[in-house]
């Protein structure tokens, strides 16, 4: 299993670059040229919101991202350290922490139409979206 592991500072900028590394990892893992594109799209969603969750809760680690290159599969690990309740524990009704659950909604939807293996957990440690693609048979033998 071959990963590479990328962190930067949560910083919007940073994640166009975490985009393109993850195209071209996900590229030479032989995911599906078709599916590049979401691939692309689905981690500069997860990226943002990571940013984001680090940016409105002041904190200053790094946002971890991890390609990780599996037997059939390819997986992406994007991590914040932003401390927070499971989904479902929010209390409504709490002012702008509604409008913050409900960005962080609907880009947790985005990803679910982007991807179709997705997971997601989130506590007082932090949160993990891991999001997985097939490798194309082809691609399993070679490298």
């Amino acid at each position: 299993m071959a990963t590479v592991e990328l962190r930067f500072s949560a910083l919007p900028e940073h994640v166009r670059t975490a985009r393109l590394v993850a195209a071209a990892v996900a590229r030479r893992a032989g995911v599906d040229e078709a599916v590049l594109d979401e691939v692309r799209l689905a981690v500069g969603e997860a990226c943002t919101r990571a940013v984001g969750l680090h940016q409105s809760g002041g904190i200053t680690a790094p946002v971890k991202v991890a390609l990780i290159e599996e037997e059939k599969q390819f997986s992406i690990e994007v991590g914040d350290e932003a401390p927070r309740a499971a989904p479902g524990d929010r209390v409504p009704g709490s002012g702008a922490d509604d409008m913050d659950a409900e960005e962080d909604e609907m880009g947790l939807a985005v990803i679910s139409g982007l991807v179709d293996d997705v997971e997601v957990t989130a506590g007082e440690a932090g949160g993990l979206i891991r999001m997985t693609w097939p490798r194309t048979p082809a691609a399993a033998t070679v490298g």
